[in-house]
């Protein structure tokens, strides 16, 4: 069959969860059979998040090929388990500079260059993804960022109307707005969904079907109303409730027929409702899971999405193991030699963050030291790694001013440095060492074990790296470098064998874990914490 393409748009406020629908659109259509892809627009000017303070947009994603992304990518890599790539991500940043290059280039042959046509014929070419040849996909799933109405979305706008007249019955709009509760008046109240419908129609554009998030339970009256008032079928209109776990919402949009709901649209044949047996027997494990152990996160951005992907892939960690992680995150700002053991309380395993920049290390060097002086679980990711590096050579090789030559370039003990490749590099976006990159285990090391294979493959997000002229030392006196990259000799893991669980990784195993298979550093890292 010909590729079907469903656009995903939001209205009456941002932050609705138009990626959680999004993904599940996928996981569904994938249990019908399908070859799905989900991709995201957004309409920021950036070329990617990668220079964003996470309290902008959260955590910055990174695909397998190395292109930084919007944290909606987890998302859909979590729910589908599909590798998405740059491709799958764009922003107005990369659409614009991709046209002006054109531009630059003559490819115009001296035309005045215009949002339309030449724009939004840019818009058009990545939404049907005229760049990725032989993907033989059946569903492309489009998520347009930001809120109808926007003026920064509507060149997209104006793309979706143009594909939905070019492609017919092969499109799809589906529209996830707001339908609030006004306590005073206990009402639930339609008009601000119908006022972003009438939007989105004025731009041309006629949802197909309308996803209402909701708060409180919608009647079939309230549904009919919004059906009646935005020309939408009684059918086509389904509520997303708030939910105890984001993963039930899929089974929630099967039970209503949202996916039943798009192919009658598009035209294909519904046929039986898929089990989606292995997604059951998750949340019954998720369900059933009611012993708690407690986590701390060490960092420094304190805020949900910031790092949403370590927090999934905790989570879905103890769903397997059968317990409920309770995650807290500690400040790493406000941690100090004499307060450390009273902010660590309580925690049966700590992780220690991935960031940027001096602020925080300190008090994550404080609590590295905590945790492996009392034997507490202890998982580094990235700079986290770094810090557990920097805090063994202090104070285990007596190396008092070691440091990372990203916070402090006078160390006279760099035993994090600049990798040699970046040292003439001045730019800041996409410039780090990004995406997925082999790793070799050593035979006998717990990571090996862990894995349970020779040779691995983690994405990376970084510039700095350990010293190898500190790597026999580190070794001789209990800190082993168990993961190199093949061609680099880079180290990636190290890990302290007489310790209960202290592992750090230079690269970013939360990337990889998916619902269906939680990544293996995880999953050890949560049993050894329940055991404590």
């Amino acid at each position: 069959m010909n590729t079907k393409y469903i656009f995903v748009t939001g209205g009456v406020v941002s932050s609705l969860g138009k990626g959680i629908i999004s993904a599940s659109i996928g996981k569904l259509l994938q249990a019908r059979g399908y070859k799905v892809t989900i991709q995201k627009f957004d309409p920021y000017i950036n070329i990617d998040p990668g220079t964003l303070n996470p309290y902008e947009h959260g955590e910055c994603y990174v695909t397998v090929d190395g292109m930084e992304t919007d944290l909606d990518l987890g998302h859909y890599e979590r729910f589908t388990g599909i590798h998405t790539t740059r491709n799958n991500s764009i922003t107005t940043g990369r659409i614009y500079k991709t046209v002006i290059d054109r531009e630059r280039h003559g490819d115009y042959l001296g035309k005045t260059i215009q949002v339309v046509p030449h724009i939004t014929d840019e818009i058009k070419r990545r939404m049907l993804r005229e760049d990725e040849k032989g993907e033989n996909l059946d569903f492309v799933i489009t998520e347009v960022g930001g809120t109808i109405g926007d003026i920064e979305s509507a060149p997209f706008m104006e793309a979706i109307r143009q594909l939905r007249w070019q492609l017919g019955r092969d499109a799809v709009c589906v529209h996830l707005t707001y339908v609030p509760y006004l306590k005073a008046a206990e009402e639930l109240k339609t008009k601000p969904t119908q006022h972003s419908v009438k939007e989105l129609q004025g731009m041309g554009i006629q949802p197909d079907i309308l996803v209402l998030r909701t708060e409180r339970h919608l009647d079939d009256a309230v549904r009919m109303k919004v059906a009646s008032f935005c020309n939408v079928d009684l059918e086509c209109v389904v509520q997303s409730e708030d939910m105890p776990s984001i993963y039930q919402v899929p089974v929630s949009m099967q039970r209503q027929g949202l996916d039943a709901a798009i192919m009658r649209k598009i035209g294909i044949p519904v046929g039986e409702t898929p089990s989606m047996k292995s997604w059951h027997d998750f949340l019954d494990k998720q369900s059933n899971a009611t012993r708690e152990v407690h986590i701390g996160l060490v960092g420094k951005y304190d805020l949900q999405d910031a790092y949403k992907s370590i927090r999934e892939s905790l989570n879905l960690a103890g769903i397997y193991n059968d317990v409920k992680v309770k995650l807290h995150f500690i400040n790493s700002e406000d941690i100090t030699p004499e307060n450390v053991a009273k902010k660590l309380e309580g925690m049966a395993g700590a992780v220690i963050c991935p960031g940027f920049g001096h602020r925080g290390i300190e008090g994550k060097i404080t609590a590295i030291q905590y945790t492996r002086t009392h034997d507490i679980p202890t998982f580094g990711i990235c700079l986290g790694m770094q810090m557990m590096v920097i805090e063994f050579a202090r104070h285990v090789l007596g190396l008092a001013d070691a440091h990372s030559t990203e916070m402090n370039p006078d160390t006279q003990h760099p035993v994090i440095d600049l990798m040699e490749e970046q040292k003439n590099i001045t730019g800041m976006g996409g410039t780090m060492r990004l995406g997925a990159y082999d790793c070799a285990l050593q035979e006998g090391s717990k990571a090996r074990s862990i894995y349970g294979k020779a040779l691995i493959q983690e994405r990376h997000r970084h510039r700095y790296e350990f010293n190898n002229t500190y790597l026999d030392d580190f070794e001789k006196n209990g800190m082993q470098c168990v993961g190199r990259n093949p061609e680099g000799n880079l180290v990636e893991v190290v890990e302290q064998p007489d310790k209960k669980w202290f592992i750090g990784t230079q690269f970013h195993p939360e990337y990889a874990s998916t619902v269906l298979h939680p990544h293996p550093l995880f999953m050890d890292f949560i049993k050894a914490s329940i055991t404590m």
